[in-house]
């Protein structure tokens, strides 16, 4: 409890900073957040990683600790490129995200895991990448298009200034969701290879929304590279292909876990 406590308070206190440093416009050279971000996120994965030795099958991959484990990671990515540039903004969404999702999974309590093998873990971990990396690039998409938004109107906020010009946060939100992308195909790629029966395992709408996804991603990056797409139409993209991905992996879960009361 005592670790839980002292990470919700971490990742509070860095939100708290950075929204500061970006009220006082000095998100470029405050990195008093940074120091409680770390801490956040090393004891997140410690409070993890403790669980997963207490229990046979080892990390616990069930509703909320499958949310959690995403927030750690797009904290650990906020926490590691804020601290080289001005995307520390992200923070102030991704913080409080990873600190509520880890008090939701200490609340709910830790269910026993399935005992698998080092294929279907990795496979676990891929998609846990993916769907933290899509993450982050669906609030880089939000902050574009708010950014876009905010520049038409000509209505110049202070939050404006702790974000990169428009043309380098447009690359950033490519460059994130062509990572994101290649974690999915692996994702995608190792389910087919190391996952059977989807029938009996309840797989197929899963899967089934995840290529969906994989596909909306993939003619984004496709029409990028050869119609030059940008602005609203990438942000719109991002959101639908995501919003599928969140369908197909924690949609199938909260049904299955939570209604049902299947694993």
């Amino acid at each position: 409890m005592t670790i839980v406590l002292i990470a919700v308070a971490a990742y509070l206190a860095a939100a708290l900073l950075l929204v500061r440093a970006v009220a006082r416009d000095r998100i470029d050279a405050a990195r008093a957040w940074l120091a409680p971000a770390l801490l956040a996120v090393a004891l997140h994965a410690a409070y993890h990683l403790a669980v997963a030795w207490r229990t046979a099958g080892g990390a616990d991959m069930h509703f909320f600790s499958a949310l959690s484990l995403v927030s750690l990671g797009m904290a650990g990515m906020t926490a590691a490129v804020g601290a080289r540039g001005r995307m520390a903004a992200l923070g102030v969404v991704a913080f409080p995200l990873a600190a509520l999702l880890l008090a939701a999974y200490h609340g709910h309590g830790h269910a026993p895991s399935a005992a698998l093998d080092w294929r279907l873990q990795l496979h676990a971990w891929l998609a846990l990448l993916a769907y933290a990396t899509l993450a982050i690039a669906a609030l880089l998409a939000v902050m574009l298009w708010a950014q876009e938004r905010a520049l038409r109107r000509r209505e110049f906020h202070a939050w404006l200034r702790a974000l990169p010009p428009l043309t380098q946060l447009e690359v950033l939100l490519f460059r994130t969701i062509g990572v994101g992308f290649a974690l999915l195909t692996l994702t995608l790629l190792t389910g087919v290879l190391f996952v059977e029966d989807f029938l009996s395992q309840h797989l197929v709408h899963k899967t089934v929304l995840s290529v969906l996804s994989w596909l909306a991603f993939g003619c984004l990056l496709l029409g990028r590279w050869r119609y030059g797409w940008r602005g609203t139409r990438a942000v719109h993209w991002t959101l639908a292909a995501m919003a599928l991905l969140l369908l197909a992996f924690f949609g199938s879960k909260f049904v299955l876990e939570m209604v049902l009361g299947r694993s």
